[in-house]
């Protein structure tokens, strides 16, 4: 078995230098990186920072104005005949952002550009969310009624807004799938391993992977799965509905407490944070190296504006108005990195462990065991560290389930743009699962494949170089549906508003409420 995993892994050695070269481009060029401070910055980086800032002034700042606004339309109670209702889109759009990385991609972070890499992650979240809102609006506005269902998001706005030519929906959604795919073993891997970490804390005990528990860990995971992935769109948002409060409340307030018990070290974290990120060279090392270089890069990084991979999920949504979906997904971003991401930077900071004595055996640590440490460092001598950490583990747990189901979900979405029939879309879901599965055996095996995650990595740059320029194609748009928005006279969101004939479903929604 193990061999085989290894010709694996081995046949995929190609891939961690091919998309460390496209994420650093053209900073691995001696004659670029020698440029004073622009040769600090990736084209990725510049691409996405930078369409963050643009959008935001072209929006009027949208991500201020229409915050309050947002928050109202996720609370209003609504009946919903086709579709999910925006309250259920951005919890399943939650459910994809809120992932493994607001624990493992802070801590990365900071490992690397300390803690001045918070407050850039502060900065590129907050124009990100232009960014999120732009993309959310064109997968509504080019949204399609499948049966009782939305199906839409990058495949369909790119296909309309590229010359409406069909081989260009066919390639998005090939690409969208395949980042799923690779994305999907990672999510499966971090469901049974902190499934073993809960059992392990809860008796005592060391499990090994290769154990009955393991197995069984694993099996019932895949039927679960089953069951909730093949209910359709509707079924999964049902479940995140109730997963995603769950873990985000349940993982905030532990953090909370943590806070409060260690109170004195607040002034510390601040000072620490914006300390470090006006330093010279932690302003562009935190910037670059952590920010996005191991956020969104490492996949963790889990707000994913600009890389087109939420929009499944908003154009899912029976939104009045197609702006409505934008401000929801501005708000995802924002929760997703003001308010989690922020408090596991509280635990990382306050805990000492990135500049304390042992910050050298620290820093050799992966990951999860580096914020586990923190956590430990956070209530030292007392039986509160194993509530505390089991707490967290099972909210890494949900974290990477509900990605692992909106993976295939959106999956299901995409594949919509290539054929709609049954069968299709049950093979897509069906390869879904046997990734994931594949995950699982990993972890059961005792190996984890660097060179096969490094695929998400390939995956999201080159959803990001292809998204970010359509959303420039479609911007016009956009800006004319929010004109409509903020109008508010009452007339109904049509293809006319925007200058386009090709809005079938609320040009067809207009004709029916005359």
């Amino acid at each position: 078995m193990q061999e085989v995993f290894q010709s694996i892994n081995g046949i995929f050695s190609f891939i961690t230098p091919l998309s460390d070269f496209l994420w650093d481009f053209p900073t691995n060029f001696e004659w670029y990186a020698n440029i004073p401070l622009l040769g600090n910055f990736s084209f990725a980086i510049i691409l996405l920072l930078g369409s963050g800032i643009f959008f935001s002034f072209r929006l009027g700042f949208v991500q201020v104005r229409g915050f309050k606004k947002g928050l109202k339309i996720m609370t209003e109670k609504r009946t919903i005949d086709t579709g999910i209702s925006p309250l259920a889109a951005f919890l399943l759009s939650s459910a994809m952002r809120v992932g493994p990385g607001n624990i493992l991609g802070v801590t990365g972070a900071i490992a690397v550009g300390g803690p001045g890499a918070v407050f850039w992650m502060w900065i590129s979240a907050f124009f990100g969310m232009a960014i999120a809102y732009m993309e959310a609006v064109l997968a509504q506005i080019f949204k399609e009624k499948k049966d009782d269902e939305f199906v839409g998001g990058l495949p369909f706005y790119g296909r309309k807004l590229i010359g409406n030519k069909g081989f260009v929906g066919v390639f998005l959604s090939l690409l969208y799938i395949l980042y799923a795919l690779c994305c999907l073993p990672a999510q499966g891997f971090n469901v049974v391993s902190s499934v073993g970490r809960m059992a392990e804390i809860a008796t005592g005990s060391t499990i090994a992977t290769d154990s009955a528990f393991y197995y069984i860990v694993g099996i019932i995971t895949m039927v679960l799965t089953v069951i909730i992935a093949f209910g359709g769109i509707k079924k999964v948002s049902k479940w995140t509905d109730r997963m995603v409060p769950v873990m985000a409340v349940l993982y905030i307030l532990t953090v909370l407490v943590l806070i409060v018990l260690n109170i004195g070290t607040v002034p510390y974290f601040f000072k620490a944070v914006f300390g470090g990120a006006f330093r010279p060279e932690a302003v562009f090392g935190g910037l670059f190296g952590t920010v996005l270089a191991q956020g969104v890069k490492r996949g963790l990084m889990s707000n994913e504006a600009g890389q087109g991979t939420i929009t499944m999920s908003a154009a899912a949504a029976d939104a009045k108005h197609p702006c409505e979906q934008g401000l929801l997904s501005a708000i995802g971003v924002f929760l997703d990195t003001m308010i989690i991401c922020t408090l596991s930077g509280f635990v990382v900071v306050m805990a000492h462990c990135w500049d304390g004595p042992n910050a050298e055996a620290w820093a050799a640590m992966d990951k999860l065991p580096k914020f586990t440490e923190s956590l430990a460092v956070l209530t030292p001598g007392t039986s509160f560290n194993a509530v505390v950490t089991f707490v967290i583990t099972l909210c890494f747990c949900l974290f990477a389930y509900t990605c692992l189901l909106g993976m295939i979900s959106f999956s299901e979405i995409a594949a919509n743009r290539i054929r709609k029939d049954k069968g299709f879309i049950n093979g897509v879901r069906i390869v879904g699962l046997i990734v994931a599965a594949f995950g699982i055996l990993c972890n059961i095996a005792g190996l984890e494949l660097g060179n096969l995650w490094a695929f998400s990595d390939l995956g999201n740059i080159l959803i990001v170089f292809f998204n970010v320029p359509i959303v420039y194609v479609g911007a016009k748009y956009v800006l004319r549906a929010a004109k409509h928005y903020d109008k508010n006279d009452g007339t109904p969101f049509t293809s006319d508003a925007i200058g386009r004939d090709d809005c079938q479903y609320w040009d067809e929604k207009a004709k029916n409420e005359k």
